[in-house]
Order: C-alpha cells, then structure tokens, then sequence
C-alpha cells in the first residue's frame, strides 16, 4: 500500500525523519570510505604513525576545507581489522606519557589494494557525480 506524500511510518515529522536517513546515509558511506582514507594517509607517510598521529592528520585542523566525517574512535577497529588483514603492519611502543602506542605502517599488498581502492573511488566518484550533479562532473573530467 502506498502512503500519503508526508505520511511517515515512524510517527516522525519529514524534517527529523529526512534528520534520521541523512545520519544513516553518512553512518554507511563512512563505514566504507574509512578504510580508504587511513591507507592514503599511511601511504602518504614518512613514518610509522599510531591511531592520533593519524586522527590529527585527518582532523579539521590539517584539512579546515574537508572535516572529518566520522568519529576519531571509528578509525581504531578499522586500523585493526586492516592490521589482521595483511594490509597494515604494526608494532606497541612503550609511552611515557601513558598507556602503549601502536604504530602502523602500510604493507607491499596494503599498497597494492590502496591502487585498486583508489581506482574503485574515482570511477564510483565520476558516476555518482554524473548522476547528482551533472555539471560538477563535467568541470571534474575537463
């Protein structure tokens, strides 16, 4: 059966409902981008960084145009499932200021999926570009 324009199955008003989807829509395209984006910055690095190190590299401080669109504490299991999966190495480092810090570097295969990824993103990019805003995607492939 199809609703009335307006008519929430929730009991939600449009405006906190459209609220609502534009989190859940944020939440998912930053679950997948997340691993993307700390393999860049680990690529793009000229040492081993731990979890801060990275948070700052990405925080709106270093990119005042691009606000990080997801919370620091996202980025650790996402860190640790890239580590289990072969495409980040790391090593725990005594601290003196508090607890121990891992550090991680990006493998030979991280480096390797990182070119794949970034292949994936930019075609996806270009296509979803033309379809949401068809004369930024022209300005893009100029």
């Amino acid at each position: 059966m199809l609703r009335d324009e307006g008519e929430l199955e929730t009991g939600l008003g449009v405006e906190a409902q459209a609220e609502v989807q534009a989190r859940k829509f944020q939440r998912e395209l930053s679950a997948g981008l997340t691993s993307l984006v700390l393999l860049s910055v680990l690529a793009d690095a000229d040492t081993d960084l731990y979890g801060y190190e990275i948070a700052k590299r990405l925080s709106a401080d270093a990119l005042p145009a691009a606000p990080l669109p997801f919370k620091q504490g996202a980025l650790y299991p996402v860190l640790r499932n890239m580590s289990s999966a072969g495409l980040l190495a790391s090593r725990v480092v005594p601290s003196y200021s508090g607890p121990p810090r891992r550090y991680y570097r990006i493998t030979p295969l991280g480096r390797e999926v990182l070119a794949a990824w970034r292949d994936t993103w930019l075609s996806t990019r270009a296509f979803v570009d033309t379809i949401v805003q068809p004369s930024a995607a022209q300005e893009i492939t100029s």
